[in-house]
Formats: structure tokens, C-alpha cells, sequence
């Protein structure tokens, strides 16, 4: 099996202990009475700053407005960035951090309209730049379904804790460069999700947001790990991205202009598909019937509560379930 280079020191255990012993404290945190604010604010963080670090010029506020459905005047590229993103991390629940089919379906609709090559790996020679500079010559694309596929093999595999196999992961995806066009959007998509299957509350915590304010250390320890062939260097940038996360966010209140993520108001009909769906197990099918309307009525119905973060789907389409956040 495949064994990306890496050395584990003591800066690394230090820090991977401070995040272990602070996880709960923001658990703690997102079941408060403003929870749900404060998700959606975090989500609305780590959107805008993923794209940000990627050139898109929308501020916080106008990606906010986007989210919550508003009309706003801005290049239809950024726009479409923002609504592809949110599409995106509301996949988040559904996709599986282990499976190479479920990373090409999430950049499929990530860069849906953007790249020609949508849901498909490159076929062209690409590399990580800075500015016009470029800090990493990305492998030649005829090797990258077979390194992506040995560092999926690893990641399933690993006995490394998932904080440490997150970071490693997270490198190398940047090392390869499997896409034509948001491989940085995507690499950071797929780290939070490795870390949800540690601690399901990494899916709230706007890591994105601390990439975004120290942009210039990201692009050196890119840089630092690819001149010693190995990402000690990178590991220690994350996770120190990840505990300041962590600090900020474990107590926080809610920052800026709580009117854009007011509590969500609901329609009689939602909110009666809600009741149904906190006490059974239920269908689409089976809501409709209750309900007397078409099964189309109630998927757009529930769309526009996974839109507003009430519920979500747990598993597969065919076997999972759906619940209130």
C-alpha cells in the first residue's frame, strides 16, 4: 500500500492534543439556543472564504444575500461560484470521505457551468501558483487516476488518526492536482469531510476561514513540504488552522448582521413535513399521501428545508433516512 511521506514531531502530537481536548467544547457550543444561526452563519464563513482564496471578490455580506436567495449585482461567474459551493456543502452529509466516486460527484457540481471538465479528473498538466509564480509542478495527468486511487487506499486504510490523515490527505490532493480547475476549494471541502467522520461538528467549523487570513503561510508550507518531500511542515499548518478555529469559534457569539441569518420561518406545510419527519422515519411518498398533494410538491418543499438547514439526509438515497438538524 501506498505511504505518502510524512514525520510525525512533537509540535504535531502537541498540537493534535489541544484540538482533541477542545472538539467538545464547540459540540458543546453548536447545541446552544442560537445554534442554528450559528451554523449557517459558519457555513456562509467557510463558502466565502474558500472562494475568496481562489479570487472570487464577493464579500461576506453579498455571498450571505446569494445564499439567502436575494438578488444581487456581481459577475455571474462569482455568483454561480457561491450557488455551486452552497449546492455543494449541503451535499456534505451525503458524501463519503473514502470514495473517489463521491470526490468526483462533489467537483461536478463545485465547478458545474465553470469547468468544462466538471466530475472528471484533468487531462491536462497543471500546478499549485502564487500569483503567476508556480510552487508545485502538479504529475503528469495520465498518472493521476492511479495516484488518487493509492491515496484513497491509504486514507481507507491508515491507522493514523483521522486529524493527522486529514492533513496528509489534504497535501497530497494539492501534490497531485487531480482537476483541471478547484482543486484548492475541493481540497478543503474534503478535509472538513474527513474530519466529520472523527467528529461530526467539523461539518460547522469554518476551517476555510483561518486558510483565507493566512494565505501566504498556506502557499509556504505547500512550498516548505514539496522542497523536503514530505509534509510535516503542511500537518503543522492545518492543525494549528484547525485549534484556532476551534478557539475562536468554541464560545463565539454571532458576528455581523444577525438579520441575514434570522431563525428560519416555516409554511404550515413545512412545518408539518417536519413534525412527520422528527417522529418516524418517513418517506417522500408516504409524506405526500399524508399531506394530499404530489410527490413533486413535497420534494421542493424539502429542498428549500435543506436549503434553510432544518433537515438532512443521513446515508445513501436508497437506504438512508431523513432528519432535523
Amino acid at each position: 500500500m501506498y505511504e505518502p511521506p510524512y514525520k510525525l514531531n512533537s509540535e504535531i502530537l502537541k498540537i493534535a492534543t489541544e484540538i482533541s481536548s477542545l472538539v467538545e467544547r464547540f459540540v458543546i457550543r453548536l447545541e446552544q439556543a442560537d445554534s442554528l444561526k450559528l451554523r449557517k452563519a459558519n457555513k456562509i464563513k467557510s463558502i466565502h472564504s474558500s472562494l475568496a482564496i481562489e479570487g472570487n471578490s464577493l464579500s461576506e455580506d453579498v455571498v450571505s444575500d446569494i445564499i439567502n436567495g436575494k438578488r444581487v449585482l456581481a459577475p455571474a461567474r462569482e455568483i454561480l461560484e457561491v450557488k455551486n459551493a452552497l449546492a455543494t456543502y449541503e451535499l456534505y452529509p451525503k458524501l463519503n470521505a473514502f470514495s473517489v466516486k463521491d470526490l468526483l460527484k462533489a467537483h461536478g457540481v463545485m465547478m458545474q457551468g465553470i469547468a468544462l471538465d466538471a466530475g472528471n479528473f484533468r487531462n491536462c498538466n497543471e500546478g499549485v501558483f502564487k500569483g503567476k509564480k508556480c510552487i508545485h509542478l502538479a504529475p503528469p495527468p495520465n498518472r493521476v487516476p492511479a495516484l488518487m486511487a493509492d491515496l484513497f487506499e491509504w486514507l481507507k486504510k491508515s491507522n493514523e488518526h483521522l486529524l493527522i490523515r486529514s492533513c496528509v490527505f489534504h497535501y497530497e490532493f494539492e501534490f497531485i492536482h487531480p482537476f483541471s480547475d478547484g482543486n484548492g476549494r475541493m481540497g478543503r471541502l474534503w478535509q472538513s469531510l474527513i474530519l466529520g467522520k472523527w467528529n461530526p461538528a467539523f461539518e460547522h467549523l469554518p476551517i476555510e476561514n483561518m486558510v483565507y487570513a493566512n494565505q501566504q503561510k498556506y502557499y509556504d508550507a505547500i512550498a516548505k513540504s514539496s522542497a523536503s518531500s514530505e509534509c510535516s511542515a503542511f500537518i503543522v499548518f492545518m492543525l494549528q488552522n484547525i485549534l484556532d478555529s476551534l478557539k475562536k469559534f468554541k464560545d463565539a457569539p454571532i458576528e455581523g448582521d444577525v438579520s441575514r441569518v434570522t431563525e428560519t420561518k416555516l409554511s404550515t406545510r413545512q412545518q408539518k413535513i417536519v413534525d412527520m419527519i422528527r417522529k418516524d422515519d418517513i418517506t417522500i411518498a408516504s409524506i405526500a399521501k399524508k399531506l394530499k398533494v404530489s410527490e413533486r410538491t413535497v420534494e421542493r418543499e424539502m429542498s428549500k428545508l435543506q436549503q434553510q438547514m432544518v433537515i438532512y439526509r443521513e446515508g445513501s438515497d436508497k437506504t438512508g433516512r431523513w432528519l432535523v438538524k
